[in-house]
This record gives structure tokens, C-alpha cells and sequence, in this order.
């Protein structure tokens, strides 16, 4: 019996196995789809369909990179027990080196690859794993990245980064150059930056970051410049906004006990403020100490979410922000270096993990 690409694909989607092993099983039976499935059952191989279903939000973010590129790679498992058994770990080896050696577009191309150093496919090879493991795992993702890169793990995996760089060959073997990368990837590993430097910031989403910060400020009408904050508290009091108990007990306050009021009124009367504050959004908005306020927090924003703007946390190798660092290992090494992007993994993230409630299943049982 004849068999078609459609028959292959029909046979992966009823028992989960990958396209390979479906095809060598259609060849094994002549096309028969039925026949397929038991030889699949009988190498275990169809049971991974059953295990599928289990989240598999733990495993490992693997790194390598040669002269010509580098690669991050994020292959997750059920438990962490798994994650940090050598099989797996060799498995997430293997697979990122592949990724450099081969480039592939995505990961069912990548799947679809030889693996370095093997006669098998890289889902070949994950399935080989899984057969002496008997855990749902999964090639989640990778990113490549071509010319020179540094690259760095954290703890075990949990954390991967990739930072590129453009700089020279003989720069960028040096043991100078690999220390700073080093040094700015575990930045980028535990300050977690979304932009690499003020200008990849779009101009909305620059203009949403501002109106945010004004809408927090407004809501936290404490914080607001001392001129602005007494016109909205005499506004609160005088059309009586306030409560006649809260109304006394602010005008009974010293000078001092002023500073710290939202300590003594009720939550309340701290609500209606930040509802008056709301509400003269437009004038407030255009005074010109309420206008620095927000560029100075907005400043601060952006110096948190830019990499380049970042403080240098290593403040025992360089006082200052990373482009400083950067420019400084630059200066003591006679070459340009730029730093052109980053990617940063961290193992899971976005992967919904299920929680077990135990006493409602046992509830629903009875």
C-alpha cells in the first residue's frame, strides 16, 4: 500500500511521534496507518503523545558560540530533577552547537537537522532522550546570532545571554575583550534590560512610558511638587471635599506632621485627592515643575529598561554605566567595540505552569 505526505502527517497528529520515525514506520508497514501505531506503541515511542499533555515548564538555556556566531537554546522537560541529569544537559548541548553549525530558519528546521556529531536528527535525538527518561520535552526556542558574541549561563541554566558585539577578529580574541563581555552579559542576565539604548525606545512607546509616569504621579498626589499639592488639599477643604474629620485633622497638623499627612488622614481623603489631581490632569500638566518631575522619573525609566544606561553593577572594575565600561575596555585596548544587540532567555518564562490542587481533586473524587 502507496502512502502519501498527508499519511505521514495523519500518523504524527494520532500518536505525537515526529515525522521521521512516523515515515520509517509507514515504510515498515506499506502505508498501513493502524500497523504504524502498534509498531510505534511497541518502541514506546507513541507514549510520548500521552506525556505531551504534561506541562514542561522546567529543563535548561544552553549557550555556544564559535569565531563565526552564537547561540542560545531552550529545551524544557517536566522536572528539575531531569534538567539537571547529564542526558538532558548533553542533549541541550549538542543542540545549541547545531544550531551554530547548521542555521537553521526555526525550530521544525532545526528539528528536521542532523545533529553535530551524529547520525540522527535533532528530533531524533530528543526523542532518543525521552525514551530513557520518560519525560515530555521540547525544543521550546533558539536564537542565533552571527559574527562575534559572548555568551554566558547562570545558574545552571535558569538564565542564558547572548551579547553581540562589533569589533575586530583580533580584538575579540583577546582574553581583555572575552572578560567584558562576560562581565556585560551576567549585566544583562541579572538587571533583565528591555532595550539595548534610548533610541531603540519607539517613539509610543516613549510617549506611553510618559503618560504612565504622569498618571502615576497624579495618583499619588503626595509625591507631587509642594505648590501642587497645597492647591489640591485647599481644593479638597475648602469645597468640601473632605470630610469635616479629616478637614481638622490636617489643619491640626504642625509643619512637620505635614510632610508625612496621608499618615494621618483616611485612605479616603487620600482617594479624593488623587481624584482632584485627576481631574486638573490637563493644567497640572503644563506646569513646569510638575513637567521636570516626570522627565527626571522618566529618566530614571529609562536608565532601568536601557542596557547602555544602566548602572555598571561590577562598581569594583568601573564607576559609571555600561557604555562607559564598554568604552573604557575599549580605550585601555586600542579598538572599537560596539555593542550591537543582546538576547536574553530565562528558562520558562511565559509557560504557564500547572498547580495541583490536591484537595480538589480529592474533593471530586468523593
Amino acid at each position: 500500500m502507496a502512502f502519501t505526505a498527508k499519511d505521514v502527517q495523519a500518523l504524527r497528529e494520532k500518536t505525537g511521534v515526529g515525522m521521521m520515525d512516523c515515515k520509517k514506520a509507514l515504510v515498515e508497514t506499506d502505508g498501513d496507518i493502524d500497523k504504524a501505531i502498534d509498531i510505534l506503541r511497541e518502541k514506546g515511542l507513541a507514549s510520548a503523545a500521552k506525556k505531551a499533555s504534561r506541562v514542561a515548564a522546567e529543563g535548561v538555556v544552553a549557550a555556544y558560540n564559535d569565531a563565526t556566531a552564537g547561540a542560545l537554546v531552550e529545551i524544557n522537560c517536566e522536572t528539575d530533577f531531569v534538567a539537571k541529569g547529564a542526558p538532558f544537559v548533553e542533549l541541550a548541548a549538542k543542540v545549541v552547537k547545531t544550531v551554530v553549525a547548521a542555521k537553521p530558519a526555526d525550530v521544525d528546521a532545526l528539528l528536521a537537522t542532523k545533529a553535530v556529531d551524529s547520525d540522527k536528527t535533532v528530533e531524533e535525538e530528543v526523542q532518543e532522550v525521552f525514551l530513557a527518561l520518560r519525560e515530555n520535552m521540547k525544543v521550546r526556542r533558539f536564537a542565533l546570532v552571527e559574527g562575534h558574541t559572548v555568551s554566558y549561563i547562570h545558574a545552571g541554566g535558569s538564565v542564558g545571554v547572548l551579547a553581540a558585539f562589533d569589533v575586530d577578529d583580533a580584538t575579540a580574541a583577546n582574553d581583555e575583550f572575552v572578560a567584558m563581555g562576560k562581565n556585560v552579559a551576567m549585566q544583562i542576565a541579572a538587571m533583565s534590560p528591555e532595550y539595548l539604548g534610548k533610541a531603540d525606545i519607539s517613539a509610543d512607546e516613549l510617549a506611553k512610558m510618559q503618560s504612565i509616569t504622569v498618571d502615576s504621579a497624579l495618583n499619588k498626589p503626595e509625591s507631587l511638587p509642594v505648590p501642587i499639592l497645597n492647591s489640591l488639599i485647599d481644593e479638597a477643604i475648602n469645597d468640601g471635599k473632605w470630610t469635616a474629620e479629616d478637614a481638622e485633622i490636617y489643619k491640626g497638623l504642625d509643619q512637620k506632621q505635614r510632610k508625612n499627612f496621608p499618615n494621618f488622614i483616611s485612605k479616603e481623603a487620600m482617594a479624593t485627592l488623587a481624584e482632584i489631581a485627576v481631574s486638573h490632569k490637563a493644567e497640572i500638566s503644563d506646569n513646569k515643575i510638575f513637567s521636570g518631575l516626570v522627565q527626571g522619573r522618566l529618566s530614571k525609566q529609562i536608565k532601568e529598561v536601557c542596557l547602555l544606561e544602566q548602572a555598571f553593577v561590577r562598581s569594583d572594575l568601573f564607576e559609571g554605566d555600561v557604555n562607559g565600561y564598554i568604552n573604557s575596555v575599549a580605550k585601555a585596548l586600542g579598538a572599537d567595540i560596539k555593542l550591537k544587540s543582546f538576547v536574553r532567555f530565562a528558562k520558562g518564562e511565559g509557560i504557564e505552569k500547572k498547580v495541583d490542587n490536591f484537595a480538589a481533586e480529592i474533593a471530586s473524587m468523593m
